[in-house]
């Protein structure tokens, strides 16, 4: 039977927060198309108003719910009949967002996207939804990373989903033609609609996190480290490359763990000579590495490849060695010098960027300086620099020392001013240099 696109119900995604969740939301529109919906726009012409919240800091929090409220003033004012809640902010706090929420007509977990086309149907016809009580995600998984991939099949994990070519030969009778986000018509096929035309374009790694820093709560709801296997991502590469993505930007919680789960820990510079290898792509750029974990044939790798952006995205977060350890965490400005030292020998102009945090339970002044005096000496490209905050469930927030308010403040506020500085002299030096751009629109 074929349906007129114009009488599928109608569903406007927003996206917060991360290039993950960006993945996230287009691996939710593949499989609401392919479930009989039409994806739209503008919010004001759609049924369902869907918001893939962000649920990482008080900040990002505060916007999903300020999103959220925005969308249910659509529906007292417009077309929508539902506003639903997804993503990581609806997965961490589930019944209890639900319940100080009630302007949103459901809040669906990750255990939900593998059927949102159903669930959906059944909340614009009416049906109240019960949202889940949150759960530790790292307990889905087996603690050893070698014995997950067998145990994976049945555990919901946003972003890796690929299916069997079969179900291409029997489309859901509600759909037009094959969803645009369903090709190639053999092989496994890619379960993800692109929401934007842009030339570069995350590509999901790998999900969750084995690291137990003290301030981040991301383990709990992203659950523990699984990769995505070699043949799905370079599929989903040449997918994309064939919607005129010419960067791919890989995405996880921390790449630099890629493959150890799948028992080879420097599967990613073999990932990325596959990746070169297809000629699809013209720019592969990597995110999140962490300094602890980085190798010397992965700088090798990610710096002699033709088509791999010299790029290092390391999360180094301080550089005082007492307050690392609190965070527990690794390194020191010797150790972390030292491996900017062998990028830039290798690559003297390639781009690292990094984030830190001030404020932290028992932060010293003299740790400040150290940070400070880090960041001068590392020449890196770009800084991002952020005041801690207590964040529910994490160790960090039951320390000690804790720091008031406008310290904190007054600390992220000097250390950004210095950030800017070093970032502004660091492009200086590359006046007159030519240089390759992609330009996005």
């Amino acid at each position: 039977m074929t349906v007129d696109a114009a009488d599928l119900k109608s569903v406007h995604l927003i996206t917060l927060g991360c290039a993950r969740n960006d993945v996230d939301s287009e691996e939710l529109a593949g499989r609401l198309e392919a479930g009989g919906f039409r994806l739209v726009d503008d919010p004001a012409d759609a049924d369902t108003v869907m918001v893939n919240t962000c649920g990482f800091i008080e900040a990002a929090k505060k916007d999903s719910v300020d999103t959220l409220l925005a969308a249910a003033d659509l529906k007292q004012e417009g077309r929508a009949r539902a506003v639903v809640a997804v993503g990581c902010l609806a997965e961490r706090y589930g019944n209890e967002l639900a319940e100080s929420l009630p302007e949103a007509d459901a809040v669906l977990s990750f255990d939900d996207y593998a059927d949102v086309a159903d669930r959906l149907q059944s909340i614009l016809a009416g049906e109240r939804r019960q949202p889940h009580v949150p759960r530790d995600r790292r307990t889905l998984l087996p603690l050893s990373p070698i014995d997950r991939a067998a145990a994976a099949t049945g555990t919901a994990t946003p972003g890796h989903a690929m299916a069997a070519a079969a179900a291409v030969a029997s489309p859901p009778t509600t759909v037009l033609d094959l969803p645009e986000g369903m090709a190639p018509a053999s092989g496994p096929r890619v379960t993800r609609r692109r929401l934007s035309g842009g030339p570069s374009a995350p590509l999901k790694l790998a999900s969750g996190c084995d690291r137990r820093c003290s301030f981040c709560a991301i383990p709990t709801f992203r659950g523990a480290y699984l990769s995505r296997p070699p043949a799905d991502i370079v599929a989903e590469a040449e997918w994309l490359a064939m919607h005129g993505v010419r960067e791919a930007f890989l995405v996880s919680e921390n790449s630099s763990s890629y493959g150890k789960d799948l028992g080879d820990i420097r599967l990613l510079e073999k990932l990325l000579g596959q990746l070169e290898g297809t000629g699809a792509l013209d720019w592969i750029r990597v995110s999140y590495l962490q300094p602890a974990e980085m190798r010397p044939g992965l700088v090798e790798t990610m710096t002699q490849l033709d088509h791999v952006v010299p790029y290092f995205d390391l999360s180094f977060q301080h550089a005082s060695k007492a307050v690392l350890r609190r965070m527990r965490r690794f390194g020191d400005p010797d150790s972390f010098l030292g491996l900017i030292e062998s990028i830039r020998r290798l690559s003297p102009r390639a781009g690292i960027r990094s984030n830190v945090i001030c404020g932290f339970p028992g932060e010293t002044a003299e740790d400040v300086q150290t940070l400070a005096g880090f960041l001068s000496e590392a020449g890196l490209d770009a800084i991002g620099v952020f005041g801690y905050s207590d964040e529910d469930g994490t160790e960090a927030a039951g320390l000690g020392g804790k720091l008031a308010g406008e310290e904190i403040e007054e600390r992220r506020s000097h250390l950004a001013d210095l950030a800017d500085e070093l970032v502004t002299q660091r492009a200086e030096e590359r006046i007159g240099e030519q240089v390759t751009i992609l330009i996005e629109q």
